[in-house]
């Protein structure tokens, strides 16, 4: 298994999203690329996890911008659009994702919003601190997580 950069092959990991995921990211994907990296776990040359590392506030998260903000000025990072595909689940992929991606910036922080609560033992495990709660544009609760090195 390798931990790839694939910025460059972005629609290939965009192909395997949920179609909801993919409206949120492909459309503004030209504008973001600049200031994000994907990374995947490639396995066989086929990518069975992936996600996204943003340096500055990504389309899905607009309404809580002023707060990203201040993220990205304490020089944290955005993690979002982690996915392991379904028929890899139950192989740790996730974390070993963030593992990757920890290694890869070993001195750097990270947030992600979450809206599933459901994740929270997974993020817990894995070193993130839930830090806020907030609403989103659907006044849908989502938990704000963040990882200290």
């Amino acid at each position: 298994m390798e931990f790839k950069n694939y910025t460059t092959k972005a629609h290939v990991f965009f192909e395997m999203l949920p179609s909801d995921w993919q409206d949120t990211i492909v459309p503004f994907w030209n504008d973001l690329k600049s200031n994000t990296q994907l990374f995947v776990l490639n396995e066989n040359e086929t990518i069975i996890a992936g996600g996204l590392v943003f340096s500055k506030c990504p389309p899905d998260l607009m309404y809580y911008e002023k707060e990203a903000n201040i993220w990205f000025k304490k020089g944290y990072l955005y993690l979002g659009f982690i996915f392991v595909d379904e028929k890899q689940r139950n192989r740790s992929l996730g974390s070993l994702w963030l593992e990757n991606i920890k290694k890869r910036y070993p001195k750097t922080g990270f947030w992600l919003a979450i809206e599933d609560e459901n994740l929270h033992k997974f993020y817990d495990k894995n070193g993130f601190e839930k830090v806020d709660t907030i609403k989103n544009k659907d006044l849908q609760q989502e938990s704000i997580y963040a990882f200290t090195p």
